[in-house]
């Protein structure tokens, strides 16, 4: 315990940990596409045909040979003979000879011969059996070539990607039913304090309820784990080490929050300490909120002692366990998008400490502004009535007011 809060850097703590574990591959399960959003794919998806598996037009109008409407005005229209109407869902029965046409509807099998579509709001019906183009097309326009979304052979998705909504729609245009993807990683959430309750339970004088156990559970099922909860613990060395063995016995990683800083009745750091080889990792990091965090390896497993403050336990979160289930799933990650915003007003820092800000975002005449919510890390709300955060990186003392900053939502 000679390093006992030895303040790392981020960057560096997460390494910490990486460096060390190499997970073993999550048991791979087939899940129906109803299923699917959200999960990550544990194989590449390639697509076994063309999608659309015949060229379609995408506007209603008449299929044409676009040789045929080069030059083609109001002044001088092209004339060309009608040779069928194609119906929805229709097979052509006509191919097409120059200066023919068929007409379309949105979605329809482009007949043989053809390589364009004219729409129907720039041609002029003679009679029966022909028509005007005003309007020339070129060869491609207004239709969508077979394989064009999708060719046959071509790999759709790579394993670790993240099922979206459209990437589902996609396969089910592949005629893909399930998919391949890897077990949700099992997470031990346990809340340690012997001030903490349940939340159904009335708070005597100096208790508070548990609201770590839900946050960090949702946050755990949003990363793509499934929660397991254990309970409450008391600031007791038994207590704590009998519950993290729990976590270990029947989780992939253990989460706690509570008994990470520095004091009489943590214990956290000596249970992780006992349950290693190698045991604790890191204890403190140059952060704000979130600076007495622990990391550890107990049996192969991760575990984080999260502090018991609520905000800087989600803070932390998302910046140790959520990479860690990251990792665990084989997830190809993307970047992190933000909403540029001006801030609204002087926030200070110290130099060598990576601050997160909550702010909420207020639209004005001059543009989005970012205003900060302040408030001590004891405080959820905050991050209720926050939509995002900014971070100060330890190289700065602050930002200044009207300085352009990048808002990460939550």
């Amino acid at each position: 315990m000679d390093d006992f809060f030895h303040v790392r850097p981020v960057a560096a703590a997460r390494e910490e940990l990486f460096s060390r574990w190499q997970p073993q591959p999550l048991e791979v399960k087939r899940v129906p596409l109803t299923a699917a959003v959200g999960r990550v794919l544990a194989e590449p998806v390639r697509a076994a045909e063309d999608v659309p598996p015949y060229t379609r037009s995408t506007v209603d109008g008449y299929a044409v040979r676009a040789a045929d409407t080069f030059g083609a005005s109001e002044g001088l229209p092209a004339l060309l003979d009608l040779l069928e109407d194609i119906r929805m869902g229709a097979v052509p029965q006509k191919a097409l000879a120059p200066g023919q046409a068929s007409r379309i509807a949105t979605g329809g099998m482009l007949p043989p011969g053809a390589d364009a579509v004219v729409m129907v709001e720039y041609t002029e019906e003679l009679d029966a059996t022909s028509f005007a183009v005003l309007r020339p097309v070129a060869p491609g326009e207004n239709v969508i070539r077979a394989g064009e979304d999708a060719a046959a052979g071509e790999e759709l998705l790579p394993a670790g990607a993240r099922l979206r909504p459209a990437d589902v729609g996609a396969l089910a245009a592949l005629g893909i039913t399930t998919v391949p993807v890897g077990r949700r990683p099992r997470v031990a959430v346990l809340s340690t304090g012997d001030e903490i309750v349940p939340p159904e339970v009335t708070p005597a004088p100096g208790q508070i309820r548990d609201s770590n156990s839900y946050s960090l559970g949702a946050a755990v099922a949003a990363a793509g784990g499934e929660p397991v909860y254990l309970g409450l613990a008391r600031d007791e060395y038994q207590a704590v080490l009998a519950g993290v063995r729990r976590g270990l016995e029947g989780a992939d990683l253990v989460v706690l929050s509570g008994g990470s800083s520095v004091g009489v009745r943590d214990v956290a750091a000596r249970v992780l300490a006992e349950l290693g080889p190698p045991g604790v990792l890191v204890h403190g990091v140059a952060l704000r909120p979130g600076k007495p965090v622990l990391i550890a390896l107990c049996q192969g497993k991760p575990v984080f002692g999260l502090p018991g403050h609520p905000v800087s336990a989600l803070v932390t979160f998302d910046l140790f366990v959520r990479p860690a289930i990251a990792r665990l799933l084989r997830l190809k990650t993307r970047p992190q998008a933000g909403v540029r915003a001006r801030l609204a007003r002087n926030l200070a820092s110290a130099a060598g400490r990576e601050d997160h800000v909550r702010v909420r975002l207020v639209e004005t005449a001059e543009g989005l502004t970012a205003e900060p919510v302040l408030g001590k890390s004891g405080l959820i709300t905050t991050l209720v009535r926050a939509d995002g955060t900014i971070v100060i990186p330890p190289a700065r003392e602050g930002l200044r007011a009207g300085e352009e900053v990048e808002v990460y939502l939550l």
